[in-house]
Parts: structure tokens; sequence; C-alpha cells
């Protein structure tokens, strides 16, 4: 079977050694993509240790691990704890996760992730589903429309981009990239048109996905399934998910300080393990997509 082309995965080295690994523990990547980090974890673990990994694009069935310690579950991975139980897991020694779209999906011009291809407008990671970017596009009211470019994509323009928007769809349903590009092309300096079209499909991604609400519903998971001294490997690609991820390491919650004990000490359930970390120049170079890349690691106490 061949493996279908994925980037290199993005501090790879530092990502899996922040999850400690223990040669007979079991661990989870949560993101499978290319099954980069998978191989790394692997190749570290004993003929006892176990990996389960996470990924609900059907095209990652392709990268399947043949070792009898590897399990690959395509599912989203909000049903982290769900689908452990299901398979006998209750407690697990790491947790890693990288999610930045991969390559392949950024690469497949007909799952429209991409602003260098004409396509039509899907962006689905489950192909299975039935809700895509054209139903944010075309059928979402000119507020909530408005919201997501605001929220996800911290577009300045977000009111009127949403406006435009919706008095092009009035005359015809917006089908394609191209389209979408034309509808909004007077917001689209020629000297900032890359970084502004990458900030509208970031917006409708987000939301075709739920990727924040997904986010949100597995770290607060993790505290679940893991065991005390097991360790979150995180690598995140937009300031969204940093900020959850940062908050979630520092107080277990995503707003709010959570509650102090007897003594007035914060009760939380993680510590950082380190700064965060970012590529390197050398490895920018190499894989341009690393570049906003941001690894936090956290134990659970």
């Amino acid at each position: 079977m061949q493996v279908m082309e994925y980037h290199n995965p993005v501090l790879l080295t530092e990502t899996v050694d922040g999850l400690n690994i223990q040669p007979n523990g079991i661990y989870v990547d949560v993101t499978f993509g290319g099954g980069g980090h998978s191989r790394e974890i692997i190749n570290r673990l004993g003929e006892n240790g176990r990996l389960i990994a996470f990924d609900q694009d059907k095209d990652v069935l392709q990268n399947k691990i043949e070792d009898p310690r590897f399990l690959l579950i395509n599912e989203n991975f909000r049903y982290i704890k769900r689908f452990l139980r299901f398979h006998g897991i209750k407690e697990v020694d790491g947790i890693l996760g990288d999610f930045g779209v991969s390559s392949h999906q950024f690469d497949v011009a007909e799952r429209g992730f991409s602003t260098r291809f004409e396509a039509n407008l899907d962006m689905r990671m489950n192909q299975d589903a039935n809700f895509s970017a054209y139903d944010v596009v075309n059928k979402y009211p000119e507020e909530k429309l408005r919201a997501v470019l605001s929220q996800y994509g911290e577009l300045r323009a977000a009111p009127g981009m949403a406006r435009k928007i919706c008095e092009e769809r009035q005359e015809s349903k917006i089908i394609s990239s191209d389209q979408l590009k034309k509808a909004l092309r007077r917001f689209l300096p020629t000297h900032r048109e890359h970084k502004i079209l990458a900030q509208i499909f970031q917006a409708i991604r987000i939301e075709v996905n739920q990727e924040i609400e997904v986010l949100k519903e597995f770290l607060l998971q993790t505290n679940e399934v893991l065991k005390p001294g097991g360790r979150l490997s995180l690598l995140s690609y937009h300031s969204l998910e940093d900020r959850l991820v940062k908050r979630f390491i520092r107080n277990g919650l995503f707003e709010g300080e959570p509650e102090k004990d007897v003594f007035g000490r914060m009760e939380v359930p993680f510590k950082r393990i380190g700064k965060f970390v970012i590529p390197s120049k050398e490895e920018i170079k190499k894989n341009n997509r690393a570049r906003s890349a941001k690894l936090r690691v956290a134990e659970k106490l």
C-alpha cells in the first residue's frame, strides 16, 4: 500500500522527547496524519509498549503502521476517552497532539483547504461530514459570518467581508474558492493578498471542523485519561489554539482562575515542563509550514 505524501513532522524530536517515553508505557497520538510522530514513538517503545493513534481523515488509513503495538482509530480525537475505554484503556502515559492541517490536506486541490487551487468550497477534515465550507459561506446569516471571520480569522474587515459575501450569494451561490476570492477582491490588496486569504480560509476551516470546540473537549479529557506523571506534548500553529493550550496547562481552565486550597495555593491538574519551543531557522527553511508552530509540554500532577 502506497504511503501518501505528508510533510516532515514539525519539531519531531522535541515533541516526542516531551512525552518522556517509558518503554512499556501506553501513548496516544491524537493527530496521526502521515504517521511521522507515531513512528518515532514506536521506535522508542519496548515490546510491551502500546501506541493508539486517532485521525478522522480516511486518507490516513493508507499510512497505517503494521505493528502489533499500534492501533489506529479513524475518529475525531474529541472522543479520546470514549474510544480508549472501548479498547479497555483507562489511563495512558502520554498524549501527543500536532494541531496543524497536514500538507497532504493542503496539497490535494479538491479538498479545498488551500488558497492556491481552484476548488469547490469544502474544507472537511472528515469527508463523511455533511457540513462544509459551502454551508458557512452560503447559509450563515451575515452576523454569524462576521463573527466567524472576526474570531477565527482575526480579520479587521470582517463586517465588510460578511456583508459582501451576503450580497454576492443573493445573485448566485458561491460554490468555489475562486468565486469567493472574486467576491472579496476589494479586501485583498496586492501586497497582502496571500496573508488575508489565508486568514479567511483559516476562519472558515475552523468553523467547518469545529476546531476550537474540539480542542477544548479534548483538553478537558486529558486530565481524566492521563496517569499522574503522564505527559502532554502539544503543537499549535495559530494564536487561538496556543492561547487555549497555554491557559489549560497553567490553570486547567480556559477562562477565569482555578480554585485555591486552604493554604491559598491554586489547585491545578498540570505543571508546565520547560518553556515553549519553536522551530529553528534551519527547520523553517526546510519546511515553511513550521514557521508558526509552538510546542508546549506539561505533566499531570
